[in-house]
């Protein structure tokens, strides 16, 4: 474990966690730790900081929230605060928040789609192996499932863009796709559910994955990126008709 416990400064005057927070995060910047290491107790540490325990209790809660530790209950070498190897849920949280609220206009959401999986079905259809090819296939397979719901459907669906994403090797695209769909998955199934009649446009969605999957595998980036952006402004432009976008 890194030497963390010396070098910690006092806090001053207001905004008492988000002191604790700015200390934490200068030592993560300069190295002084680095995911995997567990802070201090909590005794110890706000002795360093020259706070109170539950003002670092809410510093550490917002650092969870936010996906940058985990707060692991109970003593021993186990327990307490440690920084997280692998992206946490903040980035989900935070844009599903922020659609919400409508902070971005649906138009941002298809651009940013457009964007960012154009690029990543070109670049699959570089990188990715036989392994990703089976998974999608299996993917595109259950979607063949007459029995499934509307909701299921759109859960395969997401997973489909986000397996061609990590078919990439670029963990930090596979992340923020991840986030992005998972954000706007409310607003998916209730456009899925707003539809005249949905299985309809499942068979024209089937249709146009299988389109995507055989670019890939044939390693025709540009096909694949052209099948892409068609699809992704087909579904937006039925579900937009009129000039009517999905409620958030």
């Amino acid at each position: 474990m890194a030497a963390i416990g010396e070098g910690w400064e006092p806090v001053q005057r207001i905004r008492t966690y988000e002191q604790v927070m700015a200390q934490i995060e200068e030592r993560i910047l300069d190295g002084r730790l680095k995911a995997g290491d567990h802070l201090p107790s909590e005794r110890e540490l706000a002795a360093s900081l020259g706070v109170s325990r539950p003002s670092l209790r809410e510093s550490l809660r917002v650092l969870e929230a936010l996906g940058v530790v985990e707060i692991r209950r109970g003593g021993g070498p186990d327990g307490g605060a440690v920084l997280l190897s692998t992206p946490g849920d903040g980035m989900v949280n935070l844009l599903k928040l922020q659609i919400a609220l409508a902070h971005f206009s649906w138009s941002d959401v298809l651009e940013t789609r457009l964007a960012l999986e154009s690029w990543s079905v070109e670049e699959a259809a570089y990188r990715s192996d036989d392994d990703d090819h089976r998974d999608l296939a299996a993917i595109l397979n259950r979607m063949d499932d007459s029995r499934i719901d509307s909701s299921e459907f759109n859960r395969l669906d997401a997973a489909f863009h986000m397996r061609i994403a990590e078919s990439t090797g670029n963990a930090l695209t596979a992340h923020f796709m991840g986030s992005l769909r998972t954000a706007i998955h409310r607003q998916m199934v209730q456009m899925y559910a707003e539809l005249d009649d949905w299985r309809e446009t499942a068979k024209t969605v089937r249709a146009e994955h299988r389109a995507i999957l055989d670019a890939i595998v044939a390693g025709d980036g540009t096909a694949a990126a052209k099948s892409m952006r068609a699809h992704i402004n087909d579904f937006y432009k039925l579900n937009t008709h009129g000039g009517n976008a999905p409620r958030t």
